[in-house]
């Protein structure tokens, strides 16, 4: 036998195995269409709401697999309110200690696919120091080539509700300021 039908053979017989499989395809955020929401009820009548500017991280997925792994790396310093004194308040010990802790962590991976579409994200959020599972819902999930960087990016927006005081953010508890915080991710990642 030729050594081309020999290894034409056993390219077959791999891929007929499953040992070839599309590698997973790592997509790096970008910061200008990436923001991590949130927002919880003031005493039960308005919604505050305020967000991280700096997001960073990437995201690895292999759709024909259905899996994938994200890591997302949040500038707790960022946080923005619109208004001055309230993000020195959030910034305190309060609620998220810079000075300490100047960087909350998302480590996703757990991906979960309906066909080619991605339904949610299970992982584990770092924050003030403790680590809790957290599950993003994804919705408008979808992948394309961007007509002005001329890249391929993937994206969404993701939902979650926690309860802050599992990091230990425990600052108004007491007076009525609610535990239950809505996480709203919108997130932007360019192929590379």
């Amino acid at each position: 036998m030729s050594k081309a039908i020999i290894a034409m053979t056993a390219a077959l017989a791999a891929l007929h195995s499953g040992t070839a499989s599309a590698a997973a395809v790592r997509y790096e955020v970008e910061p200008t269409h990436t923001f991590v929401n949130f927002e919880v009820k003031h005493f039960n009548t308005s919604t505050v709401r305020a967000r991280f500017d700096k997001v960073d991280g990437f995201v690895e997925l292999d759709r024909q697999a259905g899996k994938g792994k994200a890591e997302i790396v949040i500038d707790t310093g960022s946080v923005s309110s619109g208004t001055p004194d309230f993000d020195k308040h959030l910034s305190s010990a309060d609620f998220f200690n810079v000075a300490k802790f100047p960087q909350a962590r998302f480590v996703g991976t757990d991906f979960r696919y309906d066909g080619d579409k991605l339904k949610s994200v299970a992982g584990e959020l770092t924050m003030l120091g403790k680590t809790a599972p957290v599950t993003l819902a994804a919705s408008n999930f979808n992948c394309y080539d961007q007509p002005v960087l001329k890249v391929y990016v993937c994206g969404g927006d993701f939902t979650t509700d926690i309860k802050r005081s599992d990091w230990s953010m425990n600052w108004g508890i007491d007076m009525g300021v609610p535990d239950r915080v809505r996480l709203l991710i919108q997130i932007e990642a360019i192929q590379k």
